[in-house]
């Protein structure tokens, strides 16, 4: 049996609004626990674009007593 325990997500978004939203409804997501989060702004000098790179962390189950398999599917447009 194999189980999914954790999963790391690198999106790059446009405004440090997004970031917020993004970072909360990972919170409270019912289906994983977000185990840590960050985000990092950055630049392109020569062009002038901005954005924003946000990593979130989801742990779906404990390693040592996990509790049922989940299969993670990414759909073209959807965060979760």
């Amino acid at each position: 049996m194999k189980y999914l325990l954790e999963t790391s997500e690198t999106y790059r978004v446009s405004s440090e609004d997004e970031v917020t939203e993004l970072i909360e409804n990972a919170k409270d997501s019912k289906y994983y626990t977000l185990k840590k989060h960050s985000s990092q702004y950055k630049e392109n000098k020569k062009t002038g674009e901005e954005w924003w790179k946000v990593t979130l962390v989801k742990s779906f189950t404990n390693e040592k007593d996990p509790e049922g398999t989940t299969e993670v599917v990414y759909t073209e447009g959807s965060a979760f």
